[in-house]
């Protein structure tokens, strides 16, 4: 298929893809007139690198991870470093979505504070917008 067709598919710019075959991660055959020409596999590649970069791998990971992820090849010896790298990506997603928890249910709190004050907010209280390390922050500070 070609590039036009794997984009359709998979719904991944042409660019990217073009990209991707850059970082040597698609290796799509050429045709006699230069057109890409890509294999049914190559979706499922493409799916699969879309889904790592979510997760937050970087394109040259998943090009060192890549061929240890291929369904059709048992893993060789070089791959074995490679679950103790996936395990610590892994644990970095662990941290981040606690960090984004812990951020939920902060907001989560405000929001409350928000509804059960009502429109006016609470009498002597006045919403304070401030930064910390962390970005905004949102105090309510009695009037005096």
């Amino acid at each position: 298929m070609r590039i036009g067709e794997l984009s359709r598919r998979t719904g991944v710019d042409e660019q990217l893809l073009r990209y991707y075959e850059k970082q040597g991660l698609l290796a799509p055959e050429r045709s006699p007139n230069g057109y890409r020409e890509y294999a049914e596999t190559d979706v499922g590649t493409v799916l699969k690198i879309r889904t790592l970069l979510a997760a937050g791998l970087s394109t040259a990971t998943i090009a060192q991870v890549s061929s240890c992820l291929r369904e059709d090849v048992l893993p060789a010896p070089a791959c074995s470093g490679v679950v103790e790298r996936l395990r610590g990506e892994r644990d970095r997603l662990d941290r981040a979505i606690e960090e984004l928890q812990d951020a939920r249910t902060a907001l989560d709190d405000v929001i409350r504070r928000g509804h059960d004050a009502g429109p006016g907010g609470r009498p002597g209280e006045q919403p304070q917008w401030g930064t910390a390390e962390g970005g905004p922050t949102l105090n309510l500070r009695r009037s005096a």
